[in-house]
């Protein structure tokens, strides 16, 4: 692949200089250097010195077994009166450097990297600035946040301390780390150009940080650090129409990382707690009907499951929910990319208004429903969509990221109503319209509040 590189004019490379050199003094990042006249200039170099031995490479070894498929077929053999002979398949192994790590405890040996890096290996590599290659453990990965923590053993490494996310300003410098393109180490640098992406369809729970910092292929599980030399994010996604960086990535918060990394390294897994609610955004309209202030925002509950948590703790359809542990929720994605950090029997503290009147209720968060399935016995089209139902049908719960679902148009949260213009009330109702002779899928889907048609081919 023919790669295009550009160099900058000296005008850009001087606006550069001098936009480092108004960076706050207490930030580490602009120690001075000198240049050949004994100048003072400011640079990143001490900050890199420091961080850069805590970014990891990442590589992954898959084994498949390579055989002839007609010659493990028996009526093949059979029909070629072929002997018999035991089977002894040959593996091959390949080799693909996957992307980067970050890590965030030294003494423990604990990396951070991006689910998708390490999907399906079956063996870790990383390697070291100081030229280690590790064989790592995987703890735990959580597909729907895309983060997995690794193990390694081995003394003297260096760790990344992990800064409050939530601090974060637009504006606020960065530098992001990683492998890109497997050309070895980079540091790309730029700024936060906004908070709390959602709505994406990259993960199942989004709620992004998004920097013009050059993030490319490979830097998947790279560090996205401050001045300051603290983990801030995880690189995991970009925009690219044409394959590579256009200055727009995303990474997860550190806040999030931090909260999932600690159930992966106490469970292997991340238990969610369920609240047991169908949310809708509220449009301007349905704000004045339930008595909204002008400048205020919130999210409808829609449904309340039977059994839930909500229902336990008396929230009803109609409340709309203004704050959650006393800060303010703008849409169903970020309330959903919140409740994806809490585990079971988590309380949250929740700020409703009902019929005009401010009430606050503290919900402990129970187990998600029972009756979930994947939707892959129901259409190859929907395998890696967790289906669940609901009392408006079935409710899409969770979609797993590269899964053919995934690819569908379909996003977590999303009800469907109907199959091929049959009215569904739970699962066995879907699976029966679903299997229907027909060659396409036609769900009619509620997405927050909004009814769409979807087509899909049927299996």
């Amino acid at each position: 692949m023919t790669q295009a590189f550009r160099t900058l004019s000296r005008p850009l490379i001087l606006t550069a200089v001098m936009a480092l050199g108004l960076l706050s003094a207490q930030a580490n990042a602009t120690l001075p250097a000198h240049d050949s006249q004994g100048q003072p200039l400011p640079t990143l170099a001490p900050l890199m010195k420091s961080v850069t031995p805590a970014v990891v490479n990442i590589s992954t070894f898959t084994n498949r077994r390579v055989s002839n498929p007609l010659l493990q077929d028996p009526f093949f053999r059979r029909f070629f009166s072929l002997p018999q002979q035991p089977q002894q398949p040959q593996r091959q192994r390949r080799s693909q450097s996957a992307g980067s790590g970050v890590i965030i405890d030294a003494e423990q040996g604990l990396v951070v990297t991006n689910h998708h890096v390490i999907a399906n290996s079956d063996e870790i590599h990383i390697a070291l600035t100081d030229g280690r290659s590790l064989q790592a453990t995987l703890i735990g990965s959580d597909p729907d946040a895309d983060l997995a923590l690794l193990k390694v053993e081995a003394d003297n490494l260096t760790e990344v301390p992990l800064a409050n996310s939530d601090a974060l300003e637009v504006g606020d410098f960065v530098v992001a780390i990683g492998n890109p393109f497997g050309l070895g180490q980079t540091v790309t640098t730029g700024i936060v150009s906004a908070l709390g992406r959602t709505g994406l369809g990259i993960e199942g729970y989004e709620n992004f940080i998004q920097t013009d910092a050059s993030i490319n292929p490979g830097n998947s599980g790279g560090a996205l650090v401050n001045l300051r030399g603290e983990l801030v994010g995880i690189n995991t996604a970009i925009i690219a129409p044409g394959g590579g960086n256009v200055g727009i990535g995303f990474a997860i918060p550190s806040n999030m990382t931090r909260a999932i990394t600690r159930q992966l390294e106490a469970n292997g897994e991340v238990r969610r707690g369920s609240l047991g609610v169908a949310l809708q955004d509220i449009s301007p309209d349905l704000a004045e009907a339930f008595g909204m202030g002008a400048d205020e925002k919130g999210i409808l509950i829609s449904q309340i499951s039977p059994g839930s948590a909500a229902e336990k703790n008396d929230l009803r359809s109609g409340d709309v929910i203004l704050r959650v542990n006393d800060q303010p929720v703008k849409n169903t994605a970020e309330l959903r990319s919140k409740l994806g950090v809490w585990l079971i029997d988590s309380e949250i503290k929740l700020e409703l208004l009902r019929d005009g009147k401010r009430l606050d209720k503290t919900v402990m968060l129970d187990q998600p429903s029972q009756g979930s399935t994947d939707g892959g016995s129901y259409s190859s089209n929907l395998k890696g969509a967790t289906l669940a139902e609901s009392d408006q049908g079935v409710v899409i719960e969770t979609i797993e990221r590269n899964s053919p679902a995934a690819f569908t148009g379909l996003r977590s949260g999303d009800i469907i109503s109907a199959v091929n213009r049959r009215q569904i009330n739970n699962l066995d109702e879907f699976a029966k319209a679903a299997n229907s002779r027909s060659r396409k899928l036609l769900l009619l889907i509620n997405r927050g509040g909004n009814v769409l048609y979807l087509a899909l081919s049927n299996r």
